[in-house]
């Protein structure tokens, strides 16, 4: 038994580390890779992991239950609040009308309206799994579809609650066999409803007050230990904890992590739980996906394949329909709302544990289940090459902007400094004037970035800042200074010109590509202009000439005299910028004037003779 655990465990490993890179490799995302995987081990192809996929998998979905956690912490409860309309309007829409057209579809095919509507329910929910993952490896979580997204997975793991409690009254007396689905009952089911009711509020106020009042001293205490690996542990028999306490009342445990989530969001220990909870969700995610390949019931497929085929056909064009619909409703971009409904198109995980309650309670028969049960699963493995032709095909004909995001809504922010561009630049900026003492509103227009960034503890916002009204809504009012340190040229020069149009007190300091870029900025109105690669050019250069045999006083004043008066120079020959034969003219005079000074520098004793040797002199680049 104990070897045959580590060689199980082995195959599991070995087809992930494969087919991942491979799949990653080829732009189809590592859901994907993992489902493929799985697929090739399983019963249908290579035959290595067999009926113990079951149990790997109620085990494995402990990843999904990490994952709503995860995300539960990047959610202030201020911000769930701000999404309650989303999560209860259009999550409450797409349930009940999926529900009810595909239990009309049902109908139509013969099937009692109490299969049908069971059906219909099942089929309703989409793989929190597998969108979260696809939609975080994207950087689209932040995207006005990946927000709706979100809000749509975060109900239907509520409903899940409503529909257990529906599936016994749909049944249909000798309908079908009986599944052993005790995981989807609870300890205390045989009680009265009001009960389990109080039993359900007491559970959740429970977790939000031990959150809020309990957690914050516990995981203080356990800091001090300084020992990772309890911190860690403490992590894991929290979330645990949690797990087994919603199980006990019915509720979804990934419902119930979620929650903790959201209390912990604005607690100091939140970016040292996402940094170690997020190896276990990720290695159970993946683990997850391969048992749901693998779970595939080929025979079925080879049996049936074009009824099985057009059921998962029929099914995703269903909800893509009704989910393009609900987006138009809710006022999305076309090219948002094609990405939302590309997303939840399929069928979910939550679909293994409603139908095995609904063979247990007689409201379909073991046929019936079987085939849902193959319908959803290739429906999850059919998601991430939909969201492969969307990215590919549809989003580039559609969109003109990319991975469009509304800008955050946030309050007005009243610090001296205002940074547009949380890059590997306007970090090193941020990061001097913070410890310096100067706080700054950061702003960024690249949501994969602020996603990045944003698990490193710092505050970014989403915004062009070249619109005047998200400059006004970041302070720049009552802001003395405006960094632009994006490496987009066209976009760095419209918010100079904005900046200064709309708010003409700012002192705007300006990230440049070249010499030719620092012209247009200072055309837009910029009076501090860095090149973005001149300082480390001349660090760099002030080495070699050590490395010459140059000594390093020397080296280091060279370099000094060198940038300041090509700075002088750059503002001289910008009186010439486009008179092409005056400017070149000037150039070589200037490198000329330049090349003699330093040459001369042996014969130079101080500082004072070198800097007075090139006054007046006219640097270029």
């Amino acid at each position: 038994m104990f070897t045959e655990f580590f060689q199980q465990a082995f195959i599991y490993l070995l087809a992930a580390v494969i087919a991942v890179p491979v799949a990653k490799r080829l732009g189809l995302g590592s859901a994907l890779g993992y489902l493929l995987a799985g697929f090739i081990i399983g019963p249908a192809l290579l035959g290595l992991v067999g009926d113990e996929g079951q149990d790997v998998m109620h085990f494995a979905e402990f990843g999904v239950v990490l994952m709503l956690f995860l995300v539960g912490l990047e959610l202030e409860p201020a911000v769930l609040w701000r999404m309650r309309v989303p999560i209860i309007g259009l999550g409450g829409l797409q349930v009940g009308v999926t529900a009810v057209a595909i239990g009309a579809i049902a109908m139509a095919f013969g099937l009692p309206w109490q299969t049908a509507l069971a059906a219909g329910l099942v089929l309703s929910l989409s793989s929190t799994a597998i969108v979260l993952q696809t939609l975080s490896e994207k950087g689209w979580m932040r995207t006005p579809a990946g927000k709706r997204s979100f809000s749509v997975l975060l109900f239907q793991d509520i409903a899940v609650i409503p529909i257990l409690a529906a599936l016994p009254f749909l049944a249909i007396e000798g309908i079908g066999a009986v599944a052993d689905a005790s995981h989807g009952t609870t300890a205390h089911s045989d009680l009265a409803g009001w009960i389990q009711g109080l039993m359900v509020i007491g559970v959740v106020v429970g977790i939000v007050l031990a959150g809020r009042f309990l957690a914050r001293p516990v995981f203080h205490y356990i800091a001090k230990t300084r020992s990772r690996e309890v911190f860690i542990a403490t992590a894991l028999l929290l979330i645990t904890g949690i797990t087994l306490a919603m199980n006990a009342v019915g509720l979804s445990p990934a419902l119930g992590t979620f929650l903790a989530g959201v209390v912990l969001a604005e607690s100091e220990y939140k970016h040292e739980l996402e940094s170690n909870i997020e190896p276990f969700k990720g290695l159970l995610l993946g683990l997850f996906f391969i048992s749901v390949g693998a779970s595939i019931d080929h025979m079925l497929v080879v049996a049936q394949p074009l009824l099985i085929v057009s059921l998962v056909v029929l099914l995703m064009a269903v909800k893509f329909v009704i989910l393009l619909a609900l987006g138009r409703f809710f006022n999305l971009a076309l090219a948002d709302n094609l990405m939302f409904a590309s997303a939840l198109a399929q069928g979910g995980e939550f679909a293994f544990l409603l139908v095995s309650f609904a063979l247990q309670n007689q409201a379909m028969s073991l046929e019936l289940a079987n085939t849902l049960i193959v319908v959803v699963v290739l429906s999850m493995v059919a998601t991430p090459v939909l969201i492969i032709v969307y990215e590919k095909f549809i989003r580039p004909r559609f969109s003109s902007t990319g991975d469009a995001r509304e800008a955050d809504d946030f309050e007005r922010q009243e610090n001296q400094v205002i940074i547009a561009g949380y890059g590997r630049f306007g970090q090193i900026v941020s990061r001097l004037l913070k410890a310096s003492g100067y706080e700054t509103t950061l702003l960024d227009h690249d949501a994969g970035q602020i996603e990045l960034v944003g698990r490193f503890g710092n505050k970014v916002f989403y915004g062009d800042a070249s619109r005047a009204d998200l400059l006004e809504a970041a302070g720049a009012e009552h802001a003395r200074v405006l960094v632009i340190a994006i490496d987009n040229r066209k976009k760095a020069v419209q918010m100079v010109e904005t900046a200064r149009q709309v708010f003409p007190h700012l002192k705007i300091l300006a990230r440049a590509y070249d010499r030719r870029h620092a012209y247009e900025l200072m055309s837009a109105g910029a009076e501090c202009i860095t090149r973005e690669t001149f300082n480390s050019a001349l660090s760099m250069g002030s080495d070699a000439l050590e490395m010459l045999g140059v000594p390093s006083a020397r080296a280091e004043r060279m370099a000094r005299v060198f940038e300041e008066h090509d700075v002088a120079g750059m503002h001289k020959l910008y009186e010439v910028w486009g008179d092409d034969q005056a400017y070149g003219l000037r150039v070589r005079q200037n490198l000329q004037d330049l090349e003699k000074v330093l040459r001369d520098d042996s014969g130079l004793d101080d500082d004072a003779e070198l800097e007075d040797a090139l006054t007046e002199k006219e640097v270029p680049e």
